[in-house]
């Protein structure tokens, strides 16, 4: 029997279930975590294409298709850093898109004490030698980080940001580009699943 509390790393996900679909067909889908998982931030929208009682998850086919052209139209997309964290996840290297969005966070900031506190957390979380989500940037960069935490300013990770989009858009995007994930979220987008 299985535990009724939710799993950690598996609580903030649904699985896509086909009610035209046999058991045995439902099984062969459920060893692809790509053909089955999306987040439950995905909300629900009804599609001109499905009848009242089914309805469709996630982002639209222009929305999906748009992600194909940059990384930033990809990140600027709520769907698309979903979906982007889900598959960087499965890679091993979510820390990333993580220090990329609390950058992101920290820099609408505008209260000194809660820059000063948040920046020693995003340090802490991300920067600092043996962190648990420590992030791959040099040592000058982690130098100036670690100074600037002295008094910091809403820009004071702008530099290892930039880093970090720079490492995402040349090695993590192309991958998501090709994955299975992002031909799946398409075709489910345009109403093929």
């Amino acid at each position: 029997m299985r535990n009724s509390a939710p799993d950690s790393s598996t609580d903030h996900l649904i699985y896509f279930s086909n009610p035209d679909t046999t058991t045995e067909q439902s099984e062969i889908k459920k060893t692809n975590w790509t053909s089955r998982m999306l987040f439950k931030t995905f909300p629900t929208r009804e599609s001109r294409h499905t009848t009242p009682w089914r309805k469709s998850y996630g982002p639209t086919t222009e929305e999906v298709t748009q992600w194909a052209q940059s990384l930033d139209n990809l990140l600027s997309s709520k769907y698309g850093t979903i979906a982007l964290r889900l598959f960087m996840k499965s890679e091993h290297c979510e820390e990333n898109v993580e220090f990329w969005l609390a950058c992101e966070e920290f820099r609408k900031i505008s209260s000194r004490s809660k820059l000063r506190s948040r920046a020693k957390t995003i340090y802490e979380e991300f920067v600092k030698p043996e962190s648990p989500k420590e992030i791959n940037l040099d040592f000058n960069t982690k130098e100036s980080l670690r100074q600037s935490l002295l008094i910091p300013t809403q820009c004071s990770f702008k530099a290892a940001q930039n880093r970090v989009h720079f490492l995402i858009e040349h090695n993590s995007y192309p991958r998501f580009l090709d994955s299975q994930l992002y031909h799946q979220l398409c075709r489910i987008a345009a109403g093929e699943q």
